[in-house]
């Protein structure tokens, strides 16, 4: 052990210690302490095979976390113990010679048993039970040889035990290392799994993989929600990285750890989960939301919506949500469906179903022919003096989102019916459209889609 009576063990080596003892007496008693230490670590050294025997045993019996690798690898562990104790106690008698050599061997301890999940509490507690159980064995040794020796093995207790408590925190550290190790190799293995489903290039094959590193049912309903900042420089203005958004989940009751949907007076709500699975891309950042139900199971036709209302994202956030898909290997579809309930996101900001805007949907999933379409049913109205153009386009607007009722329409407008009539029949005679038939009701629609969304 390197760290017994460092200067005491100087001595009988052929060395001096730095500094000279205050006392005669006490330094001629610390030698024969490490005397009689160092005879009874060789007894302990030439029985170290039945030393071992007994601590594996001890540990079995004892402690909790050391049971499932003891039953997993009896042998792997009596080696593990035995290696440890033969640097420790040779440590003893030849600290120089042992020192880094047992440095070695518990880091090791600490790395390996940190890969197999024993918890750090049961290791540090199996390294005090050896030294718990080496220093009985040196008592007994020496109270065999010499009862009145054991007296002297108090000037050495404390560094044997400060021996213990240093390799302890070895242990711990190398212990913490190799879990921020796997940590961080796990957590890479997550991202780049859910960047395979997201950008559907997960193989099929490793689609069950993926389900159990993620904790997902490979055959459950997901969504996919996409956000990103409000655009800035126009329309066509990439958005920022994903700003802060608290992320609500729609899970069922079986799919802990996160939160299931509880039943209110308006429908289901949904908590945040504790750990959403995120994925950063360029534009835009995504969340995979685990719905209810599952194949052959249409689960809650309401709960996209419920999910978008519980939406929680600061003031310019575009949100957009996908269509619900079936399989976590259809995650790749459930992206570009949010990516372009994303772009139909009103440019200030706020949150789209995509199953509630498909007349958007269409329109931003072309925008060539959304732009064609704008131009060729609203371009007469460029003509007009720019308010003019603008106070025909809010009625059109109004008039359409009344469900063609002149009075509501007036009364957003704070204006008369008959004003709304007016300016409607200014628009017909403008574009040559009518508005009372269905195929150009939805072609001036989809054109004041196209020019909100695209700016065309």
């Amino acid at each position: 052990m390197p760290q017994v009576v460092r200067p005491r063990f100087a001595v009988l080596h052929g060395t001096h210690p730095a500094a000279p003892l205050p006392q005669r007496f006490r330094s001629l008693a610390d030698r024969a302490a490490v005397e009689v230490l160092h005879r009874a670590a060789r007894v302990l050294v030439a029985s170290l095979p039945v030393l071992t025997d007994r601590l594996v045993e001890a540990l079995y019996e004892q402690e909790p976390g050391y049971r499932a690798a003891i039953d997993s690898d009896r042998a792997e562990v009596w080696q593990e113990v035995h290696h440890s104790l033969r640097h420790n106690v040779g440590s003893l008698i030849q600290p120089r010679e042992f020192r880094d050599a047992a440095h070695r061997t518990s880091r090791w301890i600490g790395e390996i048993r940190a890969e197999q999940g024993v918890p750090l509490d049961a290791v540090l507690h199996a390294f005090r039970m050896g030294g718990a159980m080496v220093w009985q064995d040196l008592v007994d040794e020496t109270a065999r040889r010499d009862p009145d020796d054991v007296r002297l093995l108090v000037h050495v207790a404390a560094d044997v035990w400060n021996f213990v408590d240093e390799h302890c925190g070895i242990v711990a550290d190398a212990y913490r290392q190799a879990e921020r190790r796997l940590s961080w190799r796990r957590e890479n293995q997550q991202r780049l799994m859910v960047a395979a489903l997201l950008d559907g290039t997960a193989r099929i094959a490793d689609v069950g993989e993926a389900a159990a590193m993620l904790g997902l049912p490979e055959q459950g309903r997901y969504a996919v929600l996409a956000v990103a900042s409000v655009r800035s420089g126009g329309p066509q203005q990439p958005a920022p990285a994903r700003p802060r958004v608290t992320l609500p989940t729609a899970l069922p009751p079986d799919a802990a750890p996160h939160a299931a949907p509880a039943a209110g007076p308006d429908g289901p709500s949904y908590a945040a989960p504790a750990t959403p699975l995120w994925h950063t891309g360029p534009d835009a950042a995504f969340a995979i939301l685990r719905l209810t139900g599952g194949p052959g199971d249409p689960g809650d036709p309401g709960e996209l919506h419920a999910i978008a209302d519980a939406l929680d994202a600061p003031a310019g956030t575009r949100a957009g949500i996908g269509s619900a898909v079936d399989g976590l290997a259809a995650l790749g579809d459930a992206r570009r469906l949010a990516e372009t309930a994303l772009r139909a996101c009103p440019a200030a900001g706020g949150t789209v179903v995509l199953d509630e805007h498909l007349p958007d949907a269409l329109v931003v999933s072309s925008p060539a022919l959304g732009s064609a379409l704008a131009d060729r049913v609203l371009g007469p109205l460029d003509r007009l003096d720019p308010s003019d153009r603008d106070v025909i386009l809010e009625t059109l607007t109004a008039w359409l989102d009344a469900d063609g009722s002149a009075q509501r329409a007036g009364a957003r407008l704070y204006c008369h019916r008959n004003t709304v009539l007016n300016r409607l029949r200014r628009f017909e005679q403008l574009t040559g459209r009518c508005l009372t038939r269905p195929r150009d009701a939805v072609e001036v629609s989809l054109a004041l889609a196209a020019r909100r969304l695209l700016g065309a």
